[in-house]
């Protein structure tokens, strides 16, 4: 299979593009796939954390040019564009932090599969890449207007219209990614990271999602006032009331 999906202990999701001869680049079949275990994602009640990564020190490559070059006509681009704009909208919109673990090449669309997680997790010999510009082309699945969200105006405008390719170090002082590990470290950091967030309430952690995400599309008001109106019942639930307990216990 192109792409796989393995549980970890039932409560983390490791979603893996497996096309290792094409530099896990995204056929058609793969597209769909991808798709499909997004939504099969989204049926698994405890899921805490869910992790993207490729196979073969290869993140993915964006797609699979040879296998779309005899998809030329603009149905064929609104095709691609559509599939992979709704999957990465699928992913943003689990419930769990979501989080790419990145070696070796990310180019292209799988730069923009990177942006559409919570968190990015690189090793240092890896890179990313906006290249779309060099096939005479913007992002099409997204990553244009995250990319504005996440690094400001006049990076995205730089990266996208030149095409150039980011290594690990700039990647991070740019808060472009999180993270930074040795070469080949970067599944099991974002597996250990994942374990950190999975240990901690979940209602907590997903209200926390909720919320920021909230903060990146509504006003300054409403997001706020949806902050305000999530505190109330973590206030009173069993897990705070718990943790205040065993607080007390400890200085009494």
């Amino acid at each position: 299979m192109p792409v796989s999906l393995e549980s970890i202990d039932g409560f983390i999701a490791i979603l893996k593009i497996d096309r290792p001869d094409v530099r896990n680049a995204l056929d058609w079949e793969a597209i769909s796939t991808f798709g499909d275990t997004i939504e099969s994602a989204h049926s698994m009640e405890n899921l805490r954390a869910f992790i993207v990564t490729g196979s073969s020190e290869t993140f993915i490559s964006g797609g699979d040019l040879k296998a779309l070059a005899r998809h030329t006509s603009e149905e064929d681009g609104l095709r691609l564009s559509r599939e992979m704009s709704f999957a990465l909208e699928r992913l943003e919109a689990l419930p769990c932090p979501t989080i790419a673990a990145i070696e070796g090449h990310a180019r292209g669309g799988g730069a923009e599969i990177c942006l559409a997680c919570d968190l990015r997790i690189m090793s240092t010999n890896a890179d990313i890449g906006f290249v779309h510009i060099k096939l005479g082309l913007i992002p099409g699945w997204g990553a244009g207007q995250r990319l504005l969200r996440l690094v400001g105006y006049s990076r995205a405008l730089e990266w996208l219209t030149s095409g150039r390719v980011l290594s690990a170090e700039e990647a991070i002082s740019c808060g472009l990614i999180n993270m930074l590990t040795p070469p080949g470290e970067a599944l099991s950091t974002a597996i250990d990271l994942s374990q950190k967030i999975a240990s901690q309430p979940m209602d907590a952690v997903r209200a926390i999602k909720r919320v920021l995400r909230a903060g990146l599309y509504l006003p300054a008001p409403s997001a706020a006032a949806l902050e305000q109106a999530e505190f109330p019942a973590l206030w009173a639930a069993e897990e705070h009331l718990q943790a205040v307990e065993r607080f007390l216990n400890r200085i009494l």
